[in-house]
């Protein structure tokens, strides 16, 4: 905020109530922050700076700070100054969601062979069975057939798998609404990433469960920070998204998945593993669901291989006990999942046509990503070769809210979304996620690419956002 944004703040202590100014101060960063007009990693002015401007002396400003920071408003280093947090972890659904939920969406392949294979799946439907069975109540979790569909799915991934472990659900997401549902007891939480998936965190707040973060590394979460959290807070279900993480596109290493799952047989704390990606990698590693399957809910589906309409989610569960327990779960919130969905996803399981997706898509993305590499190897960014997403780092000399440069390159056709989307922990790096998927060409994509590269390199291009070089200490 400049200067001049701040005099609403001057005219409301001129006309204070009772209250302290430093109060009203840290009232009127949060009402500011709630009204989007200060956002994640805004900086604020210097405390004397600040002082001059309301016509108040250095003590108070200094309290009023330590009073926002105290709420979770701001973060204060020295040398550098301070900063907005936001409130990533509190969101209001009523009347709608704002939480980002840009969806990060598989590349499109056109290839006339795997065109028909999947239409072919369409017309079996009427062709070859009653249609009216399809538009009848189901028990819930599948039929035989689904489920040995989704047993075919999960044998590469899934040691001795069986079929009464196996739940058809509609969806990933609504599988994660009926497991916290079911495993997160009152006054507990849930430990995930600083950084995850947007829904989780949506779910969460639905459900008025609370997250507690952890810091990670390019090979998972850091074990000694999950290990202090569960020795000192309530956790009822780890929260984990082990292979091409969104956002950040990292990949658990075996040695990580191994620790993660001691910590959770020692502590006794179920494990939801998200797979969402587990068919793109080449060479996958074995789920956490192999080391700790006592205890492991392990999730996939076919939204990310061959789009978000596509709602069919495979959910593989500890025992057939379990199986029974959950399923009831998801009745209660979904009564069942579409026979026509099931059905559609069965065909293309057993057919081929999931396997011969999953090569084009990788194909594809392979070449997106080697796109990304020439327009963007002067910068800082994660990706996986196999995966349709890329996590990039701002420049570190240049102050930019992520927020404002993601819906500036939202405005020309980019799909991006801003750090503060996945942030757990009320401290968002500089950072976006962009999808390389979707409808794009790879023409397309080389465009997008080409207006991502511009903004990082040259950051005044964004129209009417004035960038600064951070002041060296």
């Amino acid at each position: 905020m400049q200067a001049n944004q701040y005099k609403h703040w001057a005219v409301a202590l001129e006309n204070k109530d009772r209250r302290p100014a430093y109060l009203m101060i840290a009232d009127m960063i949060a009402a500011d922050i709630d009204k989007g007009t200060l956002q994640a990693r805004d900086k604020l002015p210097p405390l004397r700076e600040l002082a001059s401007l309301l016509n108040l002396d250095y003590t108070t400003v200094a309290r009023a700070y330590k009073e926002a920071r105290g709420r979770g408003l701001i973060d204060s280093h020295p040398g550098t100054g301070s900063f907005i947090k936001g409130r990533t972890n509190v969101f209001s659904l009523r009347g709608g969601s704002n939480i980002e939920m840009t969806m990060n969406l598989p590349p499109e392949p056109r290839t006339p062979s795997l065109l028909d294979k999947i239409g072919l799946g369409f017309s079996s439907l009427v062709d070859n069975r009653d249609i009216y069975t399809l538009f009848r109540y189901q028990d819930f979790g599948g039929t035989e057939a689904d489920k040995q569909a989704g047993l075919k799915l999960l044998s590469p991934f899934i040691s001795r798998a069986n079929a009464e472990q196996i739940l058809v659900c509609p969806g990933i997401h609504s599988a994660l609404v009926a497991l916290l549902s079911l495993l997160v007891t009152e006054g507990s939480g849930v430990c995930v990433q600083s950084l995850v998936y947007p829904g989780l965190k949506a779910i969460a707040a639905q459900l008025d469960i609370k997250l507690y973060s952890i810091d990670s590394d390019s090979d998972g979460p850091i074990i000694r920070f999950m290990e202090d959290l569960c020795k000192t807070e309530n956790i009822s279900v780890i929260y984990l998204n082990p292979t091409l993480q969104n956002p950040t596109t990292h990949t658990f290493s075996r040695a990580r998945r191994e620790s993660i799952a001691d910590l959770a047989l020692r502590y006794s704390i179920p494990i939801i593993e998200d797979d969402a990606y587990a068919v793109l990698p080449e060479n996958p590693v074995s789920p956490i669901a192999n080391l700790a399957p006592e205890l492991t809910y392990y999730i996939t589906g076919l939204a990310k291989y061959f789009g978000a309409g596509v709602r069919t989610a495979y959910l593989y569960v500890p025992s057939k006990l379990h199986a029974q327990r959950t399923a009831g779960a998801l009745r209660a919130l979904s009564v069942m999942s579409s026979p026509i969905t099931n059905a559609l996803a069965t065909r293309w399981i057993m057919d081929g046509s999931l396997d011969q997706m999953a090569l084009e898509i990788r194909t594809e993305s392979r070449g997106r990503q080697a796109l990304a590499q020439k327009h963007l190897k002067k910068h800082k960014y994660f990706a996986h070769p196999d995966g349709f997403h890329l996590w990039i780092q701002l420049p570190k000399s240049i102050e930019l809210n992520p927020s404002v440069v993601a819906a500036h390159l939202r405005s020309q056709n980019v799909s991006v979304v801003s750090s503060a989307a996945f942030c757990t922990d009320n401290n968002p790096v500089p950072a976006l996620r962009m999808c390389l998927g979707g409808s794009l060409s790879r023409w397309e994509c080389e465009e997008s690419l080409l207006l991502v590269a511009d903004i990082l390199e040259h950051p005044s291009h964004l129209t009417g956002v004035v960038c600064k070089p951070k002041q060296s200490n």
